[in-house]
Order: structure tokens, then C-alpha cells, then sequence
């Protein structure tokens, strides 16, 4: 649609997950005027990417707010260990980084998405617009010009707003990246995820605990009082899982992790069982001019490793390191398209979401879709026997999940000294 007569602001962020509201925190701290493009009324949506990684907390730390979300009610994963016949056998030790927070915080995300408005809340350049559905951008000189904005749904009706950019945040089913005609990428997966809670006495803190049995794959993520649990099975069984009942589903989940069989009756109806469609893709180029994408918009990642949210933030300091000044100087609203600064961006975070999607690809194909089948039970006891020979291995899966391939810092110009808990 043609750019017309409204609302105007200097970066349109659309999506307030972590990528979108970190960037905007640090545009705005560089005096960006930022809005952000929220088309929910709230963040309390569950099963999203509650990890909150080694270089995200240093992040947090440098922004001012590790006080407030250590305060936070919370668990720490130290360690991913694999049972095996002979005993546990740990595969990444977060405990030998070297990073000032050497854990993976499990917190519900939208405690930290409640934690980065709020930061954001009071830099005077900064605006979250809840309720706000973006619905398509606006352009100018036709439907292959520029982009110059959005166009939004509203509690008060439809609207636009005028941008010098557009960042897409608005994850893997985004409407920017549909709307923008970017070319994606994208790979098979054989697999989907199914997400529920276990509540449970049971002693699940401090490790991440994946099973891969014969009867089927579970990873269970410790909280407070409960586990949440993955369970993998074969894409596009949804229907069919439903089909079979809940007391089918209980049974195949007690066959994987039947010390918690006597918990599963608190899973009481299979619409606590919400079903994730796996997908692994990246755009070809991540930009056009007037709009860019970020975090699963840009690429999609596998929910193996739990990375996802930490790439994305990672790609948001980026972002905000290269363009905020050419934001702040009026580079982009000169009819100019900053080509170089924006380019800059992909290219630096090219490189570690192929690192990371290849790697995923890797394990879905040797490992995980194999042990769907049911064809592959525990781990290769080659692979055992070297980690046990070799500890300090633990540290290279530790720092792909917990740093990744080209951790970001948060630039000098946006950090702040540690503010007070609430």
C-alpha cells in the first residue's frame, strides 16, 4: 500500500519479544525516537523461549538491570546431562565458562519482556504501542518502492505509522517478512515438539535432563514445582496424538520418564499440550530498503539447543552497535538508503546462524530424527566414554549453547550502573 498523511517515528520495531524490545531499549538510550509494535495487550503467553543464556545475562549486566532480573524467581541450568545405563554422563558444563554468570537463568519470558518495557519505559524517545497488529507496510511509488512504514489494526481501528525503518521482530510466522518479498531458505525437519507441564515434587533443578529411549524422546526443563517438557515426535502427528486421548499420552510420556509417572494425572486435559511446528529456514538477505529483519524472522532456528532467543538478542545489539547513529542523524530519512550500515548488520550476523543452523541440522539428522524412529536409544557409547576420559570437553557444547559463535556486547554508549531490585 502507498505511504500517506499519519503518524511518523524514526525506527518502527514490530514485535515486542526480546529481540524487538532490546533493540529499541538501546536505540532509544541512543537517542533513537523508537515505537515499538506490540499486537498483543500483555506478554503472559506461555511456552515461548524462557532461557535466558551466559552472554544475555552479561548483556543484562551491562544495561543496568542484572540486579532486578536476579531478583526474579528463577532456576539454573549448570549442566546438560544424559542418563545412561552406567549413570549420568554431563555433556556441557556451563559451570566452565568464563563468563560472569556461568548458568542458564530459566525465567518466564514475559518477566524479562516485563523488565526490558519497563527499562525501555524511561528513555524519553522510546513508545510500546500494545494491541497493535501489524497488518502490512506502507511503500512509496508502488508495490516494489521503498518502505516507508506500517500499517496496524488497533483497539481504536486501523492506522499507519510512518518510519525512516522497519525492523521486523515479529518471530518465524512474520508478517513484515511475508509482506517484504525477502526470499527464504529453508530446511527439512522431521520432527515437532509438544510442550506441557509436569508438576512435581521430584527434585529437577540443575540440569537439563533429555531422555532418548526406545519408547520415545523427552527433554524436561526444570522450574519451580514442575518440569516443562518437550516430547518429540514425528511432524504433523498433532492430530493424531489428540486422536488417541490423554491417557495414551500419559502412558507414552510415563514410558519415557517413568519415575515421574505418578505426577503425569496433574496433565489434565491435552489442551495443556500445545504443539510446536518445527521449522529451520533463513531469509537470503535479511534487508530491503526501508525494512530489515531480525532474530526468527531473519531465521527461523530448531528449538534444539534452546538458542533462539539468544541469537535473536545477540542480532539486536548488533543492530542497534551499527545503526544508531546513521538512525540518529537522519541517514535513513534523506531518500538515501544506508546500504553499507545496514549490510554490515547481516554480514556480522550471517555467520553465526549458519554456524548454529548447521549444527542443528547435524544433530536433528545423526541424532534426534533417528531417535524418534526409535532407532537410536541414548547416546553413542563412543561419545560417552570420551567425554567421561575428558571433562573439559563439556565446555565447547557449553559455550555453543551458552555464548555462541560471535557473542555481542552491549556498546559503551547504552550501558548503565546497576540499578536497584524491586
Amino acid at each position: 500500500m502507498d505511504a500517506g498523511e499519519g503518524e511518523r517515528t524514526t525506527c518502527a520495531v514490530v514485535g515486542g519479544g526480546p529481540a524487538g524490545l532490546v533493540l529499541a531499549l538501546l536505540l532509544a538510550r541512543a537517542g533513537v525516537e523508537v515505537t515499538v509494535l506490540e499486537k498483543h495487550a500483555d506478554f503472559l503467553r506461555d511456552f515461548r523461549g524462557d532461557t535466558v543464556h551466559p552472554s544475555t545475562l552479561t548483556a543484562l549486566e551491562d544495561l543496568g538491570l542484572f540486579e532486578r532480573f536476579d531478583a526474579l524467581p528463577q532456576t539454573r541450568l549448570r549442566q546438560v546431562a544424559v542418563p545412561t545405563p552406567s549413570g549420568d554422563v554431563v555433556m556441557a558444563d556451563f559451570g566452565r565458562l568464563r563468563e560472569p554468570h556461568p548458568y542458564v537463568a530459566m525465567v518466564p519470558q514475559w518477566d524479562l519482556l516485563d523488565l526490558l518495557a519497563d527499562a525501555a519505559a524511561a528513555e524519553p524517545t522510546f513508545t510500546l504501542r500494545r494491541e497493535h497488529a501489524v497488518t502490512g507496510l506502507l511503500r512509496e511509488g508502488g508495490p516494489a518502492g521503498r518502505v516507508t512504514g506500517v500499517a496496524y489494526d488497533a483497539p481504536t481501528g486501523p492506522g499507519s505509522l510512518a518510519a525512516d525503518l522497519v525492523v521486523a521482530c515479529d518471530g518465524r510466522t512474520s508478517v513484515v517478512r511475508e509482506a517484504s518479498g525477502l526470499a527464504v531458505r529453508s530446511f527439512r525437519v522431521g520432527f515437532d515438539v509438544w510442550w506441557f507441564r509436569i508438576p512435581t515434587r521430584h527434585r529437577v533443578a540443575g540440569s537439563l535432563v533429555p531422555r532418548l529411549t526406545p519408547a520415545g524422546v523427552l527433554i524436561g526443563i526444570p522450574r519451580r514445582g514442575y518440569l516443562q517438557a518437550a516430547y518429540l515426535d514425528r511432524k504433523g502427528r498433532d492430530a493424531e496424538l489428540r486422536a488417541e486421548g490423554l491417557d495414551a499420552f500419559r502412558r507414552r510420556i510415563a514410558a519415557i520418564v517413568p519415575e515421574l509417572a505418578g505426577d503425569l494425572a496433574a496433565v489434565e486435559s491435552l489442551d495443556e499440550v500445545k504443539v510446536l511446528d518445527v521449522r529451520l529456514d533463513r531469509l537470503r538477505r535479511w534487508a530491503a530498503p526501508g525494512v530489515l529483519c531480525l532474530g526468527d524472522a531473519a531465521h527461523a532456528m530448531s528449538p534444539v539447543g534452546g538458542v533462539g532467543v539468544n541469537l535473536a538478542i545477540q542480532d539486536a545489539i548488533a543492530a542497534a552497535r551499527l545503526l544508531a547513529t546513521p538512525l540518529r542523524t537522519g541517514a535513513f530519512s534523506r531518500g538515501a538508503w544506508p546500504t553499507a550500515a545496514v549490510a554490515a548488520v547481516e554480514r556480522r550476523r550471517r555467520m553465526p546462524t549458519v554456524a548454529i543452523q548447521t549444527l542443528q541440522r547435524v544433530l536433528h539428522r545423526r541424532l534426534i530424527e533417528p531417535a524418534v524412529a526409535g532407532h537410536v536409544e541414548g547416546l553413542p557409547a563412543p561419545l560417552v566414554r570420551l567425554v567421561r576420559r575428558l571433562p573439559a570437553l563439556t565446555r565447547v557444547p557449553a559455550t555453543l549453547i551458552g555464548v555462541g559463535p560471535r557473542p555481542e556486547r552491549v556498546p559503551g554508549w547504552a550501558r548503565r550502573p546497576a540499578g536497584p531490585s524491586d
